[in-house]
């Protein structure tokens, strides 16, 4: 088996970055990998002793197969970073395997998506692989369903071809041809919303983007069962993340098989996905944790 390249994306958070690196070092593929670390400069004078606190935690690293280090000369934002990078590593390899610096993975992380992208290289209807699951229950080791998620993810460049960063086209059809109660899981999270606001630049997601793309082309996501990626960045130390525990999940410490029986949309966990946001992000649910972060601080 061919492995795929590893990107990570780091930026200012020299302990995330530790545990991250530790952890995918932890990987039973990770001696035989290739890792790319790529770091963002920094955006002003308060970043910039934490961002060469990470250039030199990353600088050190060792434990991989083999290491590239690429240090931006100026902050390109996660974005850019984010679209630049994957489509150069696809370019160049077909296939990749990306995180963030506030991943933690298990040990069998690389060896599903590794397995995962070799055995679905030519499934053309399969475009995502996700590491990461919420805490839902009674779902197989491996599903799929028409969504995205970011936090330990992989592709191929045939995949990575349907990307369309153009958020104001993307929305433009989602609207008019009226798939936006979809795209939200029958209103129960506001993607279309996330979409907007990339569109007026109140956020910068890459993430949403990706997620429209593939949708719109009915293309799905195969997704990790049980999660096999832990998000340790909502403490409110990350620029993109603020501080929620809906998303803290059990480590998965054992492997997940990547078959799957038939390849069409698993609607048993598309339901499970949306009785969850339906459960967590009502205002009910968002005002309770928002009292309940006030009276904790």
């Amino acid at each position: 088996m061919a492995l795929a390249p590893i990107i990570l994306f780091t930026y200012n958070r020299p302990k995330h970055t530790r545990m991250t690196l530790e952890a995918l070092k932890n990987n039973h593929l990770s001696n035989r990998s290739e890792l790319y670390l790529f770091s963002d400069g920094y955006r002003n004078e308060d970043d910039r002793e934490d961002v060469m606190k990470v250039r030199e935690l990353i600088r050190s690293t060792e434990g991989f197969g083999k290491i590239h280090i690429r240090e931006q000369s100026t902050n390109m934002g996660l974005a850019k970073n984010i679209i630049e990078g994957v489509s150069r590593m696809v370019s160049e390899y077909g296939k990749v395997i990306v995180l963030e610096d506030d991943l933690i993975t298990s040990p069998y992380f690389l060896t599903f998506m590794n397995e995962a992208l070799e055995r679905y290289e030519n499934e053309e209807k399969i475009a995502h692989l996700h590491g990461f699951c919420y805490p839902l229950q009674n779902l197989p080791d491996a599903f799929l369903i028409k969504w995205t998620g970011s936090w330990g993810w992989g592709t191929w460049k045939r995949a990575w071809d349907f990307f369309n960063p153009d958020g104001e086209a993307l929305l433009s059809e989602i609207i008019s041809r009226k798939m936006s109660r979809e795209f939200d899981f029958n209103g129960n999270y506001p993607y279309t919303r996330m979409l907007r606001r990339q569109v007026h630049k109140k956020n910068d997601s890459w993430a949403i983007r990706w997620n429209a793309s593939l949708f719109l082309n009915d293309l799905l996501s195969l997704n990790a069962g049980k999660s096999l990626v832990q998000n340790i960045g909502f403490d409110g130390s990350g620029r993109h993340s603020g501080s929620d525990e809906i998303y803290t999940t059990p480590l998965h410490l054992a492997e997940l098989s990547t078959e799957i029986p038939l390849i069409s949309e698993d609607l048993t966990a598309r339901k499970a996905l949306e009785k969850y946001y339906g459960r967590t992000n009502s205002y009910l649910a968002k005002a309770m944790r928002r009292i309940k972060r006030i009276t904790k601080g």
